[in-house]
């Protein structure tokens, strides 16, 4: 007889087939390189597709990176992630970087922003010199409705998460997204039947925010996130029905889209059907 634990980490197996099975993530020959930040998201992510691998369909390679911003961070310890990564097979890469605004625009952005860039720009690299085809970052269910949410609500437009999207910077590099069906209660279940332990974010902005005593800042995710749980008083299905919807956008009913970027207008058409 199944134990609880054991149902949980069956419902989450099923629901990352489903999205790599969906979205055709991953094929044979596959050499993937997991941004692996220390937090539930990316060690649930990891352990899957290191699960995954063992298995002869598809065949592929996983190995890790854990990037560390030098410049903003406080001293981490990573032996937990090495032991982590050691225990599943998969060869784990540790780098230690930094970041200096030097050009005017950089100057202008958030400390945050540039630290996820030039994060990304170390997975890249690395997935490069590794000969790696695809990356794999931990973004799941309620970050992609979260994510639509948040740009219509404060960005006016209706932009979705793709599963899956081609590198515009690196030729044959993709980007995947596992977790894409995958709930975050239910990787919050399994954080605690695990008792596992993840890196905090160390960064002393983020500290700054967190004193100002709300917990929340100045995070519209955090917003919508406490939007998304009042909806679900009424409607439990809120999410999925917005989850749905990405999958089913009826473009004509909308006076305007944009599609490789170029924008289009229902005017190019709505003559011509009378």
């Amino acid at each position: 007889m199944r134990s609880e634990k054991d149902n949980l980490f069956k419902k989450l197996n099923e629901r990352f087939v489903r999205a790599f099975a969906t979205y055709k993530l991953l094929e044979d020959d596959d050499h993937v390189l997991i941004g692996l930040s220390g937090g539930k998201d990316s060690l649930l992510l990891t352990e899957l597709l290191a699960r995954r691998a063992r298995i002869s369909h598809p065949r592929f390679r996983v190995e890790a990176i854990h990037v560390r911003m030098e410049n903003i961070s406080y001293e981490t310890d990573t032996s937990f992630l090495e032991q982590f990564c050691a225990t599943l097979g998969v060869p784990l890469h540790l780098v230690t970087t930094n970041f200096e605004a030097s050009s005017p625009e950089e100057k202008q952005k958030p400390p945050c922003f540039l630290c996820s860039w030039y994060r990304r720009k170390q997975l890249f690299n690395l997935a490069q010199q590794l000969g790696c085809n695809k990356i794999a970052l931990g973004h799941h269910f309620n970050d992609v409705i979260e994510t639509t949410v948040m740009a219509m609500l404060y960005g006016a437009q209706l932009q979705g998460m793709m599963p899956k999207l081609h590198s515009t910077n690196f030729e044959g590099m993709e980007l995947i997204r596992p977790l894409y069906c995958v709930h975050e209660e239910d990787i919050i279940a399994w954080k605690r039947y695990n008792h596992l332990e993840f890196l905090q974010c160390a960064c002393r902005f983020t500290e700054a925010i967190s004193e100002s005593g709300d917990g929340v800042g100045a995070s519209k995710r955090q917003e919508v996130k406490q939007l998304l749980k009042t909806l679900r008083r009424d409607n439990p299905d809120v999410e999925k029905s917005v989850f749905n919807a990405i999958h089913a956008v009826s473009l004509d009913t909308f006076p305007g889209w944009k599609t490789r970027g170029e924008e289009h207008s229902f005017l190019e058409w709505y003559d011509e059907r009378g």
